[in-house]
């Protein structure tokens, strides 16, 4: 299986991923077309620098015309353009025939528009745009009238919508009412819309994160200045391992978790793979002794393959199950699978006192055993799960997608000596074009096959 590793020794941002899928291969052009096809006013400036010896990428946005500021840079800046208002206004104040209001409010936007490097001298959009953010209505308007993948368009607002979810519950909000004071820019569009192309042109199975260096100190953001991490990253990264190294910035942004909350399928130590090609990507910082990068590498996870047929272990998990709600059966089922299980089933027992019951199983890589144990139990009547590991083997398997009459369909096919022996529509994929267009599901999905089988003709 193909995997790509996200090692966040010093954090991960939405630039620092663009950096690392430009430094492992995904064309540049990808992402100044996408850029150009969002249609905001934005362009992209691509450099190589070094990071305490690390040669990376670094990818710097620029919104008409002029550079975006890290945010904590920006809110910094803000906070001296008030206090330059202030000190100006008391100055002023007594002075006869003076318009005070008017000059505060001119110098107030002057100072906006300046900090902000934005609309100052380009007939960019007025300070105010930035100052509220965007809203996820107009985010999704955006993203939906850019030429790119479906896929990616969907991948992107999941990311938007992670965001939006914890924002909301911040601050005691509909996510609707959220306006996004922090990824609401420019920027953060350029850089959660490449995330979503750049991974889907990575042609990974799957995308697996190490622990993540979260920084420390504090950070001055829209609302005030806040610990590391910040609120809005805690909350994105509920259920991940994270740590802090000690360096006093802050490694991870909200932008960044929020693309490996949705990206990343498991979190894990560096798997054993064979590594084709790796990058990295550069943060804006550049600190004495500490390599401020993203690392991301590529290659085969399988640790043995014979024939195409991979062999790895794997945990099997069971529980049985006897006074659950049916209802909630179904719910921990899609919960197990959310976080990370490989597979999970069920078959009908019948145990003492000759009450039916559910035998649970559920299947997942050995790193992953002792959470998705903890989730059976929390979320399960039972009182204990059994637990053996076996050996699993696979076929190698790969991910095309195909365009049909209502939009693009992903298929898993399975080859064994390079000669195809399964293949099939994703479900999820064609549920959605079903639903959205009211069509029959299996329409959708034999059009989906007979595209498939057209293209292997070509």
């Amino acid at each position: 299986m193909r995997i790509a590793y996200l090692d966040c020794f010093s954090g991960i941002s939405g630039d620092m991923f663009l950096g690392a899928l430009v430094d492992a291969g995904v064309p540049a052009k990808l992402f100044e077309d996408t850029v150009a096809a969002l249609n905001i006013g934005a362009r992209l400036e691509i450099s190589r620098v070094n990071r305490s010896g690390i040669t990376a990428t670094k990818l710097d946005v620029y919104a008409h015309g002029e550079k975006e500021l890290p945010r904590e840079v920006f809110w910094a800046q803000q906070s001296q353009a008030r206090e330059h208002d202030h000190e100006g206004s008391h100055r002023h104040e007594r002075e006869p025939g003076h318009d005070h209001e008017r000059e505060r409010v001119e110098l107030r936007e002057h100072n906006y528009s300046q900090t902000r490097n934005e609309g100052s001298r380009t007939g960019g959009p007025a300070p105010h745009q930035h100052q509220h953010g965007r809203g996820l209505k107009e985010i999704r308007e955006v993203i939906a009238k850019a030429g790119i993948s479906d896929g990616a368009k969907s991948t992107a607002i999941a990311i938007f919508e992670a965001l939006g979810a914890v924002e909301a519950k911040i601050h005691n909000s509909a996510i609707e009412k959220v306006h996004f004071h922090e990824v609401g820019a420019v920027d953060a569009m350029v850089d959660i819309v490449g995330a979503a192309v750049g991974a889907e042109a990575l042609g990974v199975d799957e995308i697996v994160c190490s622990p993540l260096n979260v920084g420390g100190g504090t950070v001055k953001c829209a609302h005030g200045v806040f610990p590391v991490p910040v609120p809005a990253t805690v909350e994105l990264l509920r259920g991940a391992p994270v740590y802090s190294s000690g360096v006093q910035v802050e490694l991870v942004t909200p932008t960044g978790a929020a693309i490996v909350k949705t990206l990343a399928k498991r979190f894990a130590p560096f798997p054993a793979m064979s590594i084709e090609k790796s990058g990295y990507g550069a943060g804006t910082r550049d600190f004495p002794g500490h390599p401020n990068v993203l690392r991301l590498t590529i290659g085969e996870s399988q640790a043995e393959v014979v024939g195409n047929i991979s062999s790895e272990t794997i945990s099997v998990l069971e529980a049985n199950l006897d006074d659950l709600n049916p209802q909630v059966f179904g719910y921990v089922v899609d919960r197990l699978l959310e976080e990370g299980a490989l597979d999970t089933f069920a078959l009908p027992v019948q145990m003492k006192k000759n009450r039916p019951g559910m035998l649970l199983t559920v299947l997942s890589r050995p790193e992953d055993a002792s959470r998705l144990t903890r989730i059976i139990f929390t979320e399960t009547t039972t009182l204990g799960v059994r637990r053996r590991e076996e050996q699993r083997q696979a076929l190698a398997r790969k991910w095309i997608t195909v365009v049909t009459r209502w939009g693009e369909v992903r298929l898993k096919v399975a080859s064994l000596n390079g000669a195809v022996t399964n293949y099939a529509p994703e479900y999820e994929d064609c549920r959605k074009l079903a639903a959205e267009h009211r069509v029959p599901l299996k329409s959708v999905m034999q059009e989906a096959v007979q595209g498939y089988l057209k293209r292997t003709r070509e």
